[in-house]
């Protein structure tokens, strides 16, 4: 039975090995019905991860490690002031449909920016959320298995932007990337900004979004 809640945790900064791993333990436990839907708010100690399409020529140069993924999409990084969300959903309430829950994460992210005043939207032929320069402020990649979600979205808040001149952010040549406090020259509070998405979120797939703690 699929619920008409998202449960959200914030468990603060996590080591992407160990959430990841949390997510294949969410995900067992979604697909079983033990757990209901859930999304994991966090941050992440510096890494660079790789999805499925990574080319060679998008690692970085200098041997930096990476860690191989299951997701979509290709290289990326996360570090600390970026907000990652990782969706652990079923698709049925959207009829299985992938295209679908993948453009109301993205009207999710535009309209938590927005909220925050930053103007984003998607560019045709490409993934994530883009300003208008146009600059990437937003990468999303996912992965689907027995019906249901893991991976998602990382949103650029008060992150550091060096190091994605070390790779081919998300396999795009010339890729440049932007985040909120560039965009409004200020640093923007990372709870504050959590607590807006989390909202969008539960507007954006029709869901009444419930706050637990984290363990």
């Amino acid at each position: 039975m699929t619920s008409s809640t998202l449960t959200v945790l914030r468990p603060g900064l996590v080591d992407y090995r160990e959430a990841w791993a949390e997510q294949r333990r969410l995900h067992d436990a979604v697909v079983a019905g033990d757990q209901p839907d859930t999304i994991l708010l966090l941050e992440h100690p510096s890494v660079f991860t790789a999805g499925k399409r990574t080319e060679p020529a998008d690692r970085p140069l200098d041997g930096t490690p990476v860690v191989d993924v299951d997701r979509g999409g290709k290289i990326t990084w996360h570090g600390p002031g970026q907000l990652v969300g990782y969706p652990i959903m079923s698709l049925k309430p959207y009829g299985d449909d992938v295209h679908d829950y993948i453009c109301r994460m993205e009207t999710a992210i535009i309209a938590s920016l927005a909220d925050a005043g930053v103007d984003a939207g998607p560019i045709d032929g490409l993934t994530g959320v883009w300003t208008s320069e146009p600059r990437k402020i937003a990468s999303i990649g996912v992965h689907i298995s027995r019906g249901v979600t893991t991976h998602g979205f990382a949103i650029n808040v008060n992150n550091d932007l060096q190091p994605f001149e070390w790779i081919v952010p998300c396999g795009i040549d010339d890729c440049r990337m932007t985040s909120v406090t560039r965009e409004l020259g200020a640093t923007f509070d990372i709870d504050r900004f959590m607590d807006i998405v989390e909202r969008q979120f539960g507007i954006a797939y029709d869901r009444r979004v419930l706050i637990e703690q984290a363990a």
